[in-house]
């Protein structure tokens, strides 16, 4: 099936998403659905060794489209950009991303949810949603998890930007390359998945994150809760967003 924002391909057990809507791969409700779409159509297909996020354009992803955080829309971004990480969290199989320039954002959050994660070394991770009055739900329940508590407050309640390499230190991305190397580096490094068998790799992977006893739902929903309840009522969350969109700075009245 062809998309307008995204391609995708299947073969020998490995899936791909190739974000594509150019020139930064702004997610926007239209192409996160189409995503929902094809992670939905993999739910049960028992041939999926590992299932890989790339992008084609100027780079990853610079994050989610902001106009559609606001108003009467933000129930609905918020339900369909979850809704990704819902399905990967479902899916079972292995996930990876392989990482170019701005991964910004609700980008960001979408790469460090993969299991693993290739980047090139002119890529920059971020969160900077607190820049613009509001804070990112997924990055709020996951980096804790990955890089340690007070790492993961630096970043979100900072919203600074980091290398690739600061990145890899912090654990959230497995490897770096140089830029020409990434398509050829992404290759190898997704080769040993695919030798092994769809079923173990899911069982495997079912146990690993058992064994953290970390299920998404729990926390997720108390986050969702706070996002939407209590942030997107307040003056700042509305001041901020407007600001970012009309291209000034956001007059803060700290309620």
């Amino acid at each position: 099936m062809s998309y307008q924002f995204i391609k995708t391909e299947f073969q020998d057990g490995l899936g791909k998403i190739i974000l594509n809507r150019p020139p930064l791969n702004i997610l926007n409700i239209a192409m996160m659905e189409e995503i929902n779409d094809v992670l939905r159509s993999l739910q049960d297909n028992k041939d999926l060794k590992l299932l890989l996020f790339a992008a084609e354009g100027k780079c990853f992803s610079a994050g989610v489209d902001v106009g559609e955080h606001m108003g009467d829309q933000a129930p609905k971004m918020i339900e369909v950009f979850h809704g990704m990480f819902r399905l990967m969290d479902s899916l079972g199989a292995p996930t990876a991303a392989s990482v170019f320039s701005s991964c910004l954002g609700g980008g960001c959050e979408l790469a460090i949810f993969c299991d693993v994660v290739i980047a090139a070394v002119n890529a920059k991770f971020g969160q900077p949603e607190i820049q613009v009055g509001v804070f990112p739900p997924i990055a709020a329940q996951l980096m804790p998890r990955i890089m340690g508590r007070k790492a993961a407050m630096d970043l979100i309640l900072t919203g600074r930007i980091v290398s690739a390499e600061e990145a890899l230190g912090m654990g959230l991305v497995n490897k770096v390359v140089p830029p020409d190397e990434l398509e050829s580096a992404t290759q190898d490094f997704v080769k040993p998945y695919l030798k092994l068998s769809a079923e173990v790799l899911r069982l495997t992977k079912k146990a690993i994150m058992k064994g953290l006893r970390d299920d998404l739902e729990p926390s997720l929903k108390v986050i969702e809760d706070i996002y939407l309840n209590e942030l997107m009522k307040t003056a700042d969350a509305n001041e901020g967003l407007k600001a970012f969109l009309e291209k000034r700075k956001p007059e803060w009245k700290n309620q």
